[in-house]
C-alpha cells in the first residue's frame, strides 16, 4: 500500500518535467521552472543546481530579468544559446503582463500608460524617456525613445522629442520614463524638464497631453500631480 510518505520520497525523487506533467506549472518552484528552460545542466552542475545558483548569483527572478545578456553570458553554465533562451522566457512574461496599446487605440490617461510600459520598465537598469505620438483623436501611433540615462535638460532636448511627432504629424504627445529606484515619485528635474518640454509643444502646436512616471510601485501623472503647467 502506497503512504502519504512514499509519495513524498517519489515526488523528491521526481524532476521538474515529472512534477510539471504530475501536478502542472503552478507547484514548482522558480528555480524548477527555470531548470525547465535550461533543459540540461552544465558539468558537475545538474539543471536544478545550475538553476538554483543562477538565481542566486542574479538575486533571484527580478534580478534575472533585468540581467544584461553580457551578464547572462558571463554565468556558468550559460552560453548564447541559453542567454538567448532566458531573454526570450523574460520577454514573453512582460508581454503577458502587460495591456499593450496598439495602433488606433485610444488613450484614455495615465492608467493606459502605466498597463502599457509597466512590465517593461520597472526591471530597466536605467532611466528611459519615450514619447508617445497620438493623432488628432488622441489615439496611439506609437512610441519613440528620445533618451536613455540620468533625465536631465541636456540629455532630453526638444528636438529629439518632437522630431518623431513632425515627422508623423503627431497632434500631441505624451511622455514617459521611468525611475528605477522603484519608487514613481517626480523629482525636481522631472517637473523642470516636463514644463520645459510643454512649452516647447505649445510653440509647435503640438501639446504635452501629460507625462507619465512609472516605476515597481505604481506611477505618478504629472498633469494630475498639478504641479505642472500643461495646456
Amino acid at each position: 500500500m502506497t503512504t502519504q510518505a512514499d509519495l513524498f520520497v517519489e515526488e523528491a525523487r521526481s524532476g521538474p518535467r515529472e512534477r510539471l506533467a504530475a501536478h502542472g506549472p503552478e507547484p514548482l518552484s522558480d528555480a524548477e521552472v527555470l531548470a525547465l528552460l535550461l533543459g540540461s545542466g552544465a558539468r558537475g552542475h545538474p539543471a536544478p543546481a545550475l538553476a538554483n545558483a543562477i538565481l542566486a548569483q542574479t538575486g533571484g527572478l527580478a534580478g534575472l530579468a533585468r540581467a544584461a545578456p553580457a551578464e547572462l553570458r558571463g554565468l556558468h553554465g550559460i552560453g548564447a544559446a541559453r542567454t538567448a533562451r532566458l531573454l526570450a522566457a523574460v520577454e514573453l512574461g512582460r508581454r503577458l503582463a502587460a495591456r499593450r496599446l496598439r495602433q488606433g487605440d485610444a488613450f484614455r490617461g495615465p492608467a493606459d500608460v502605466h498597463r502599457h510600459f509597466h512590465a517593461r520598465l520597472r526591471d530597466a537598469p536605467c532611466e528611459r524617456f519615450l514619447v508617445v505620438l497620438l493623432d488628432g483623436r488622441h489615439r496611439y501611433v506609437r512610441e519613440v525613445q528620445a533618451s536613455q540615462g540620468t533625465l536631465t535638460a541636456s540629455l532630453v532636448h526638444p528636438r529629439e522629442v518632437f522630431r518623431p511627432a513632425l515627422r508623423e504629424a503627431a497632434a500631441a504627445v505624451v511622455l514617459v520614463h521611468n525611475h528605477p529606484s522603484g519608487d514613481p515619485t517626480p523629482s525636481a528635474e522631472d517637473r523642470d524638464l516636463t514644463e520645459r518640454l510643454a512649452r516647447a509643444g505649445d510653440l509647435l502646436g503640438i501639446p504635452v497631453l501629460d507625462h507619465v512616471v512609472v516605476a515597481e510601485r505604481g506611477y505618478v501623472s504629472l498633469r494630475e500631480e498639478g504641479r505642472c503647467r500643461f495646456t
